[in-house]
């Protein structure tokens, strides 16, 4: 029996903290707000051992802050965090696309393409938006999946998960939303063109669109999450 509840730790700990990450990420608990153990157990169905490693990680990770003796809270939304995940964001993600369009092959170049299509395809509902930002995650890791670095795109999914915190709490904005539609698209075609330089370009417009969007979530204060 021992041996048996050793083998599920992991697995109930993995599971937790997958769920938790995409709710902090998703804006389910508010900036600044302190997490309370006792209704995490409740509301994920967990026992504290693999909820406490769970929250554990997810402090190491950067979306919780551990508190001395006092348990954790979420980190609150700040501009100068915020500048400082965007100038990250177009200096690795524009290094690893790159790199990405120099050592792509060509199932590399027809997953991207499927992966463009099944975002394009999803459905914007508010009732979809969850599954509209797995597309929009995996369109982003497959542009620059064969960068050759598992660190770099490891820095990278860490950057994504702290940029879509601001950026799923701050006010829609459909008309740059189109723009960043649209930019996707660019991104395959000069990908498949092997054009780096004009590539390059796209994605810092890219970065810096949305960031403009997410800043806007600092500035009006919270919100409720948005798709993007």
């Amino acid at each position: 029996m021992g041996i048996a509840k050793r083998k599920e730790q992991p697995t109930t700990s993995s599971r937790i903290y997958d769920t938790l990450r995409q709710d902090l990420v998703n804006g389910r608990f508010a900036a600044g707000e302190k997490v309370a153990i006792s209704a995490l157990k409740e509301r994920y169905e967990v026992g504290l051992s693999p909820l406490r490693e769970a929250l554990n990680r997810l402090a190491a990770y950067g979306l919780l802050i551990q508190e001395n003796q006092r348990g954790f809270r979420v980190p609150s939304l700040e501009r100068s965090e915020l500048d400082d995940i965007a100038e990250m964001r177009r200096e690795l993600e524009g290094m690893a696309l790159e790199r990405a369009i120099r050592f792509g092959d060509a199932e590399w170049e027809s997953e991207l393409l499927a992966a463009a299509h099944r975002l394009k395809r999803a459905d914007m509902a508010p009732e979809k938006v969850d599954e509209w930002e797995q597309f929009h995650a995996r369109f982003h890791r497959t542009l620059v999946a064969p960068c050759g670095s598992a660190w770099l795109l490891r820095f990278i999914e860490q950057l994504h998960d702290q940029f879509d915190r601001y950026r799923r709490m701050a006010p829609e904005a459909p008309e740059v939303r189109r723009v960043l539609d649209a930019q996707h698209g660019e991104l395959v075609q000069l990908a498949l063109e092997r054009d780096i330089k004009a590539a390059r370009a796209v994605m810092d417009d890219h970065i810096q669109r949305s960031y403009e969007v997410a800043l806007r979530g600092v500035t009006a204060g919270v919100s409720p999450p948005r798709p993007g």
